[in-house]
């Protein structure tokens, strides 16, 4: 009897062992999905970016950059040669201006106005 009661307990004792246990704590633990409102920082976490990805990123945005500052380079030269064709223009009107008004001033200065007398 004993040593049908010491194997009874040492079968049990083995099928206890041997028996798959399950936590239910980990378990809920994976269902669990938790949301972060800022960028991964560990490389194999969810929602991290490689390397690669973040260098091409910068890269684009300074690309953007630099495309944006110059079309603002070329927008103020235009705007200056504009500006300078505008001045151009004005001083040539200006002068055309003056060459009538100096032409009409001359042609005044060499006819005389007559009034009602003839001359003799």
């Amino acid at each position: 009897m004993k040593n049908l009661l010491s194997a009874v307990f040492m079968v049990s004792l083995l099928l206890m062992a041997c028996s798959k246990k399950e936590t239910p704590g980990f378990a809920a633990e994976q269902d669990v999905k938790i949301h972060y409102d800022t960028a991964a920082v560990d490389s194999f976490s969810a929602g991290a970016t490689s390397i690669d990805i973040v260098r091409q990123i910068r890269m684009s945005s300074q690309k953007y950059q630099d495309s944006i500052k110059q079309a603002e380079k070329l927008q103020k030269e235009e705007q200056k040669l504009k500006e300078e064709l505008e001045k151009e223009n004005k001083k040539k009107l200006e002068d055309d201006n003056k060459k009538t008004e100096a032409d009409k001033k001359q042609k005044t200065t060499d006819n005389p106005p007559t009034s009602g007398t003839k001359p003799q």
